[in-house]
Order: structure tokens, then sequence, then C-alpha cells
């Protein structure tokens, strides 16, 4: 079981440089020039996988320590990463996990 669910987080990955990209592609679309753009998004996302290292803080404590009240971390986080697209996420990992145990 723990196989499987380990191999759905792998199928997330894909989706991440996806999301980055699509950010990139948002500022360039902004007048930002693309290899400033990717640069940028490049590191800020290096930075946070040297957070990840610190393992004396869970997932929900790392993204509450990187948000000020009403800042741009928590309206992004709560208009676009709301219920329903969790909600949506937890669905597609349930459906993929469901056709790994089929394997």
């Amino acid at each position: 079981m723990a196989f499987n669910v380990f191999s759905a987080f792998t199928g997330t990955l894909t989706t991440h440089y996806a999301y980055l990209a699509t950010l990139t592609s948002w500022a360039v679309g902004h007048g930002i020039a693309p290899e400033a753009a990717d640069r940028y998004v490049r590191g800020l996302f290096q930075g946070v996988g040297r957070a990840l290292s610190d393992e004396t803080r869970s997932l929900h404590q790392l993204a509450a320590d990187h948000e000020t009240p009403k800042g741009n971390n928590e309206r992004i986080r709560t208009t676009w990463f709301d219920p329903a697209n969790s909600q949506a996420l937890d669905k597609a990992l349930d459906d993929l996990l469901a056709d790994l145990k089929q394997l």
C-alpha cells in the first residue's frame, strides 16, 4: 500500500514543473524578459527546497511561517488553492491510487 501511495506522489512532479512554467509564462506576459522570469522562479523555488530540509517544522508550519496575515501568500493560497482545488487534487490522487492498486 505505501509503495502505491508514494508512487502516486511521484505522479505530481511534472505538475509542479508545469506550475513553475506557468508562473514564468505569466511574468513574461507582464513584460518580464523570459530569462529573468525563469531565473527568478528557479531561485525562488530552490529556496523552498532548502526550507523543506528543516524537518523540525511540519509542512503546515512551513506554509504558515511563509505567510503574512492578509499578505500575498495567504491571498493566493486561499483564492487559488481553495477547498474545491484541494478536493480536485485529492480525487486525482485517489483515482491514480486506484489504478496503481490494479497493477
